[in-house]
């Protein structure tokens, strides 16, 4: 049996390709491995340091600072408070409520360099625990705002997008790096502005405060709170110092509403008043 005689020229083609085929499995490859697949919302990924190019959100602060409520929380139980600086910034007499009609006058000691301001009073309440500035924080964390929105008990739960870049125009005109939240859950019969809860500390689930609430954005849902380390440079600035044994209470979704309740009545969280400006 004879088997017909193949062309020269595929003679030729077929050596060629085996000499291409062995050249090309030779070569060497530094292809880069493939990448990990996403993580869903990035929920869990921990939380980078504080950057110049972190997405930035602008906020005009007035030049007269108008007569005002907010909330301010205790970090020393000799009475030392924080709440949000544009709350108190330009206010010549302040004053914490500690029961229905009564107050006791507030010093303001103002960060120049940040969002928060420092209280002091004589006699305080028991302080609340804070996040040290090298605690590491994951997207996704839930985070508690207990105060006084629109004045009136309330408070809500947010969850961690990342951070962005407080532009304040006006007023103590600063660029600050802050912490920014998409709100999740509030209590049942609030609706419209959370107006009033500026100061109000931020918890995680152990209770410890992360930030200080300074603003929201209601039509996108947004609430933005101080970074941990702001809140030690103002105490650091005013040369004031916080409780070292202050314990929190665990929060969940579940009991938040009753645990803000409970910090609210002993005072760890109080309505701050604006009552005139200077």
């Amino acid at each position: 049996m004879h088997f017909p005689r193949l062309p020269d020229w595929l003679v030729y083609l077929a050596v060629v390709a085996a000499l291409l085929i062995a050249a090309v499995g030779r070569r060497e490859r530094a292809d880069a491995p493939p990448p990990p697949p996403p993580v869903p919302g990035e929920e869990g990924v921990p939380l980078g340091p504080s950057s110049p190019f972190d997405p930035s959100v602008v906020v005009e602060v007035p030049g007269k600072q108008k007569p005002g409520t907010g909330t301010a929380f205790s970090v020393a139980d000799t009475g030392v408070w924080l709440t949000a600086r544009h709350v108190v910034d330009g206010c010549s007499e302040t004053a914490l409520v500690v029961a229905e009609g009564r107050g006791v006058a507030a010093r303001v000691q103002i960060d120049p360099s940040g969002e928060a301001a420092v209280l002091t009073t004589e006699g305080g309440a028991p302080a609340m625990p804070l996040m040290h500035a090298g605690a590491r924080l994951k997207r996704g964390d839930l985070g508690y705002h207990p105060g006084f929105p629109q004045g009136r008990p309330g408070e809500a739960v947010s969850r961690l997008l990342g951070r962005e870049n407080l532009v304040v125009r006006g007023r103590g005109a600063r660029t600050e790096p802050v912490l920014v939240w998409a709100e999740v859950g509030r209590t049942d019969s609030l609706k419209g502005t959370l107006a009033g809860l500026s100061g109000a500390p931020a918890l995680d689930s152990a209770g410890r405060v992360i930030g200080v609430t300074v603003a929201e954005a209601p039509r996108r849902g947004r609430i933005y709170t101080t970074a941990p380390e702001t809140m030690l440079n103002a105490l650091q600035t005013t040369r004031r110092r916080a409780s070292n044994f202050a314990v929190g209470e665990p929060i969940n979704v579940e009991n938040y509403g009753r645990v803000a309740d409970a910090l609210r009545r002993d005072l760890r969280v109080a309505q701050v008043v604006c009552l005139a400006t200077s």
